[in-house]
């Protein structure tokens, strides 16, 4: 699993961050799911080592500009360039609305399935490998927040050492992976987990925009390995941030540290801390390192793949 950061600026785009859009690479089948597509995206996936080609799956946060204005430009582009594959689009009712009237309005007729699908929290997509699910999370407008699950794997198993016991290759070895008791034809039971190693525990991802502090957020991020969460002001801005309902980088690592994740990645910057201004986004960092010194801070284009533990 790889996230790339694809537009880390809340509200409106500067030099040098685009707002906001982050994609999710799964290596393992070829997939990019994308989370919000503000506008611009389509122009920073090509600057980006992200195939197009590949997107099955897009998740909306809410329905502010910064994070849907670039979508129906992509799904435009995803159709004129010939793509076959279908792709599902979750979010808020009104999302289904939205991109009808943008077809209507601008006479876009897609040439591959849109599947838009609104949903409300609680698991909303699962398949043999990965689940996501969706908690509320507290802005101005409905918002979700999401959490990507990866499914528990069977560890490596040993060949060698099924060949050494006398196994004959075939269809059995398949049952063994998957840490089965299987009989044998010459009347010996062997045990799966004996010769396969350590269970690979599957990863978690959670993605928490836009929103104040609050238990929604805390309840999705619970145990992740990365939390990605906005940190739009700092501290010292923490009223503007209430009145907002947008979060402090004190904010982002308070959810970091009582929901005890592993990593945290703070995006969705107001353009106010901009080089030259008194507080800088280093300033928002040191913040949020004081409370979680487990933080980095995502620029356009930052790239970090989520580490596999035993």
């Amino acid at each position: 699993m790889e996230i790339t950061f694809l537009g880390t600026s809340s509200g409106v785009p500067t030099r040098s961050r685009n707002v906001s859009s982050l994609a999710l690479r799964l290596p393992q089948r070829s997939e990019v799911w994308l989370f919000d597509c503000g506008e611009g995206t389509q122009h920073q996936l090509l600057r980006s080592p992200i195939k197009i080609s590949q997107i099955r799956r897009i998740f909306i946060t809410h329905m502010h500009g910064d994070h849907i204005f670039g979508l129906m430009g992509l799904l435009a582009t995803i159709g004129l360039a010939g793509n076959p594959e279908a792709i599902d689009i979750y979010g808020p009712p009104d999302l289904q609305d939205y991109l009808k009237a943008c077809s209507r309005y601008s006479q876009t007729r897609f040439s591959y399935p849109v599947r838009v699908r609104p949903h409300h929290p609680g698991i909303i997509y699962e398949d043999d490998a990965f689940s996501v699910s969706c908690e509320p999370l507290q802005h101005r407008v409905p918002a979700l927040g999401y959490r990507v699950e990866e499914k528990d794997r069977p560890g490596h198993f040993d060949v060698a050492k099924a060949k050494a016991l006398g196994i004959p290759p075939g269809p059995v070895y398949g049952r063994l992976k998957q840490g089965e008791w299987v009989a044998l034809p010459d009347g010996r039971r062997i045990d799966g987990r004996t010769l396969c190693g350590p269970k690979q525990i599957g990863r978690k991802v959670v993605y928490c925009t836009d929103t104040v502090y609050c238990d929604g957020a805390v309840k999705l991020a619970q145990g992740a390995d990365v939390l990605i969460h906005e940190a739009t002001f700092a501290h010292q801005d923490a009223q503007m941030a209430y009145d907002r309902l947008h979060s402090t980088s004190t904010m982002a690592a308070q959810v970091a540290l009582t929901a005890g994740v592993k990593q945290l990645l703070i995006t969705h910057f107001s353009p106010r801390y901009a080089p030259g201004n008194a507080i800088g986004l280093d300033d928002l960092l040191q913040e949020a390192r004081a409370i979680f010194p487990n933080t980095k801070m995502a620029s356009d284009f930052f790239t970090y793949e989520v580490p596999r533990t035993s």
